[in-house]
């Protein structure tokens, strides 16, 4: 009972059973509980008063509308109804073989009560049938309301809270980019409301968005200028000086470029059909080729939906941090049918130290580093899983880390099949 739908629904069920419940009690309490013979009871007072006046003036009877005497009555006998009236009779000490027919034309049931040699007192009877049970009654009675009242509630349930399932649907389609898709704005008052607002927010944010994008691209394009004039100041001074200002201004100009790529990356358009396994191969061989230690170990044929240049990228930064960090990387290309849909898997090992526990969930954080010191004896400005990350999120996918048990790091590139 988490949702609203199913707790407006509990609510009407229980408060229209509750009032009904206490309705029944009190006319319970105020008419007497139900008896099942009740009707037979009645029916055996009867006949004891027309058995009675017959044995002491054979010749009374009542009206003729309402009483007939026949020698033999008409109609089917009902072999219920007469077991159960001569049952109630003998069981009040007077037993009488009177009997329940059911006449044909007009359809009609009579009671037939034998007066000696005269031969039946004939008078009609309700042709309603008496109620089968009491208490089982009752409870049928109930549960037929329980099961009619959730019905409604379930309907009336489900058409309140449709607006709410429409915003959550669009909620929950927020794409990687952040952005809201445009809700309708119709329904109840308070629902056409929490769109508008809903709505109002998603421009926001993308105009802020958009803001901060081009911020980023415009830090980093300017940032050229300056790198450029200091790098060839940079050539005036002493030699034992020059390639530690260098080796500052290389990484000023890489972490400008991955800036302005990231930023690239996030205007760029939707994906194509890509061979992720040939992908790979050819990220493996380009970085092979630059005296890297990386192998491909399997190879799937893989076809993946991405942007082709951008998940390359992605896959360099990737690979390239295993064999830079790890001492070499291991590569793996495979379907991965395990999962509730079949995906493609794309598995980075490295044997080097891996990422402390408590720092895996900061490693894709922009300029991350898990050793400080590391900054210089490194290349690269720590953008790298930031950036990769961005793209595989937009195609679909995740990146997972976890540290191997034999030791290493273990990076996951998981992607929906195209």
């Amino acid at each position: 009972m988490t949702t609203l739908r199913v707790r407006v629904a509990a609510l009407l069920v229980v408060a229209i059973v509750a009032v009904v419940g206490l309705a029944t009690a009190v006319a319970v309490l105020v008419i007497g509980p139900p008896v099942r013979d009740a009707p037979f009871r009645a029916m055996a007072a009867q006949v004891r008063v027309l058995h009675a006046l017959a044995a002491e003036r054979a010749g009374l009877v009542a009206p003729a509308e309402a009483v007939a005497v026949t020698a033999q009555p008409r109609g089917d006998l009902v072999e219920p109804l007469t077991s159960a009236l001569r049952s109630t009779l003998a069981a009040g000490g007077t037993p009488i073989a009177a009997e329940v027919r059911r006449n044909p034309d007009p359809p009609s049931l009579t009671l037939a009560v034998p007066v000696g040699n005269a031969g039946y007192v004939v008078v009609p009877l309700d042709d309603r049938p008496p109620p089968a049970g009491g208490w089982p009654i009752l409870a049928a009675w109930m549960g037929a309301i329980v099961v009619g009242v959730a019905g409604v509630a379930l309907v009336g349930a489900r058409w309140l809270t449709r607006p709410l399932a429409i915003l959550e649907g669009a909620v929950a389609g927020v794409g990687p980019d952040g952005a809201l898709p445009v809700l309708p704005e119709t329904g109840p008052a308070e629902v056409r409301a929490t769109a508008v607002a809903l709505n109002r927010l998603s421009e926001r944010l993308q105009a802020a968005v958009a803001s901060r994008m081009r911020l980023v691209a415009a830090a980093g394009h300017d940032l050229r200028t300056p790198i450029t004039r200091l790098r060839l100041r940079a050539e005036f001074l002493p030699d034992a000086e020059r390639p530690s200002w260098l080796a500052d201004l290389d990484e000023l100009e890489r972490i400008a470029d991955s800036a302005i790529e990231l930023v690239r990356e996030e205007a760029g358009g939707g994906g194509e059909p890509v061979r992720l396994d040939l992908l790979a191969g050819e990220v493996v061989a380009e970085l092979a080729g630059l005296g890297m230690r990386v192998v491909m170990s399997a190879r799937d044929p893989v076809v993946v939906s991405a942007r082709p240049l951008a998940l390359k990228r992605a896959l360099r930064n990737l690979i390239a941090n295993a064999a830079t960090h790890g001492g070499g990387a291991c590569v793996a290309v495979v379907a991965d049918a395990s999962a509730a849909t079949t995906t493609a898997l794309l598995r980075i090992d490295d044997d080097g130290p891996g990422i402390p526990p408590e720092q895996l969930a900061r490693a894709f954080e922009p300029f991350f580093r898990v050793d400080p010191a590391r900054r210089r004896s490194a290349p690269g400005a720590g953008l790298g899983l930031a950036i990769a990350r961005e793209i595989v999120t937009r195609a679909g996918g995740e990146i997972r880390l976890a540290n191997r048990p034999e030791g290493g790091l273990r990076q996951e590139v998981v992607l929906p099949l195209a």
